[in-house]
């Protein structure tokens, strides 16, 4: 695990002082029972659901594109479903900020753990292909329990989080990286034993992409992980946050690896990643970020859909 972080004293800066309120107020909530937290979860998201218009048409309009065959009223129960699952979460990062590992542990179940360890009994490096969950944070909490990480990450904008989120994934991680850092760096990262914690269902434009189908649109995806894949002689193994909400447990799905995944043949296995991807997705839909433009590069110079 990586060394527990300095604080920056940049940070007691005044113009820091209505975060650092803000976060005086959530840390409370890491100690409310689960279903009290959930039950105000659902509320919170309810009023995002019904207040956030912009937010709401982003993921009514991924519906729209991935669910063609659903009835407007079914795209529009997913998506305040979303919203309900999406302010749980950020609710539960509380637990992630101050509560010990050690108790988070227990509430992390792992299934498919089987495939990560008999890739490292091989000898093999791994690059788990992360899905965009709401329970994102989560994933790399639970199997940085089992196994050593290398994660890339985007900063976040407030000083104040960033710092707090880099210390939680820091307590997880064997190291941390900005993906800005390249290739070159993501590469280095493969190492026997430790796994590549990758993002790969972003849209981060037609640079290193290629145009195949998500669900039922056609989604730039970027072809980064294939090419890691064969440079690291790496497994690349899809993954997936959840909550059970009958338990209060986090489950972490692990699926087998993946299979045609060469650069030789990026379109081949690009289709393979995402049809991998849509598998854990479908599992619980409302449970995916569907808050991320994941249409916003379109083939072919189309006209924008947000």
């Amino acid at each position: 695990m990586s060394k527990k972080l300095d604080f920056p004293t940049a940070l007691l800066h005044p113009r820091h002082w209505l975060t650092w309120l803000g976060v005086a107020a959530f840390a409370p909530l890491a100690w409310l029972p689960w279903r009290t937290r959930r039950w105000l979860g659902m509320r919170i998201g309810t009023w995002i659901y019904q207040r956030n218009h912009k937010r709401r048409q982003v993921v009514l309009t991924n519906l729209r594109l991935c669910f063609p065959a659903w009835d407007e009223a079914r795209r529009e129960q997913l998506t305040k479903q979303h919203f309900q699952e999406y302010a749980c979460a950020l609710l539960d990062y509380s637990l992630l900020f101050f509560r010990p590992r050690g108790w988070l542990y227990q509430r992390v179940k792992i299934q498919g753990g089987e495939h990560i360890d008999q890739a490292i009994a091989a000898n093999q490096n791994v690059i788990l292909l992360v899905a965009h969950s709401v329970w994102l944070e989560f994933a790399g909490m639970g199997m940085g329990q089992s196994y050593r990480l290398q994660c890339f990450y985007k900063p976040f904008r407030n000083a104040v989080i960033n710092w707090l989120v880099t210390c939680s994934r820091s307590k997880d991680a064997e190291s941390l990286a900005a993906r800005e850092e390249g290739m070159r760096k993501l590469v280095r990262a493969l190492e026997s034993g430790c796994l590549l914690f990758f993002l790969p269902d972003e849209d981060h434009g037609n640079k290193h992409s290629v145009f195949v189908p998500f669900f039922s649109e056609l989604k730039a995806t970027l072809t980064t992980p294939m090419r890691l894949s064969k440079l690291g002689n790496a497994k690349a193994i899809p993954v997936m946050a959840y909550f059970d909400s009958k338990t209060g447990d986090y489950r972490i799905q692990v699926n087998p690896p993946l299979d045609n995944f060469s650069p030789d043949d990026q379109v081949e296995a690009a289709t393979t990643m995402n049809a991998a991807l849509q598998n854990l997705i479908a599992d619980d839909p409302k449970q995916y970020m569907w808050t991320l433009k994941l249409f916003r590069t379109r083939p072919d110079h189309q006209k924008g859909v947000y």
